[in-house]
């Protein structure tokens, strides 16, 4: 599976709103599974969406063929695009599935790592933070994907910002501590998305 991860640095909100329903059209186009996304909860302005496909042919295909017309309806409501594409690696807690109806959060960290790490880093992902993950209250689901061997992104779905509150800072240093994550990783961005239903495909 590929994964499409999309920020937005929005001018027009509610231009960029009415735009993103157009996205709709996407249902018709061959391996497309799906696409959901929203507003940044600690960046004013930016929109993440994240976009699922059954593979790189099939991506490629709609890019060539059908996105540009799509994307025509949001033309001029964002000042920058950024746009990254990850190959599926494996889940967090049990097996994902791109659907969001019972979820309200996203959370998002894109990792890049030292390459002489990737193998420590990757075996940390599984050993050290995904039990942690799976066992929180309100996580839902979630992969990790990965993109020119360095590049990483951890994907996690959550039931309410409340129940990820509880995965709390100190848990969160402490984990990382014991992954040695410091040593592994030379850059890390991430993300709180508040999910809009309306841009669910």
């Amino acid at each position: 599976m590929l994964v499409k991860w999309i920020r937005c640095s929005v001018v027009d909100r509610r231009g960029f709103e009415r735009g993103q329903r157009k996205w709709a059209g996407l249902l018709g186009e061959p391996g497309f599974r799906a696409q959901a996304g929203g507003w940044s909860r600690l960046r004013p302005g930016v929109a993440h969406l994240v976009a699922f496909w059954e593979s790189r042919a099939f991506y490629d295909s709609f890019m060539a063929r059908s996105h540009d017309r799509l994307a025509a309806a949001q033309a001029g409501t964002y000042s920058k695009v950024q746009t990254r594409l990850f190959e599926y690696g494996f889940d967090v807690k049990v097996g994902f599935e791109p659907v969001f109806a019972d979820a309200d959060v996203l959370r998002l960290a894109h990792c890049q790592v030292h390459p002489d790490r990737v193998e420590h880093f990757t075996l940390m992902q599984e050993k050290v933070w995904n039990p942690a993950m799976a066992g929180s209250p309100g996580m839902l689901r979630g992969l990790l994907g990965s993109a020119a061997g360095e590049e990483f992104l951890i994907l996690s779905v959550w039931q309410s910002s409340a129940e990820r509150g509880k995965y709390r800072q100190e848990r969160v240093e402490r984990l990382g501590l014991r992954a040695q994550t410091e040593a592994d990783v030379r850059a890390v961005d991430g993300d709180v998305v508040a999910l809009e239903p309306s841009w669910t495909v």
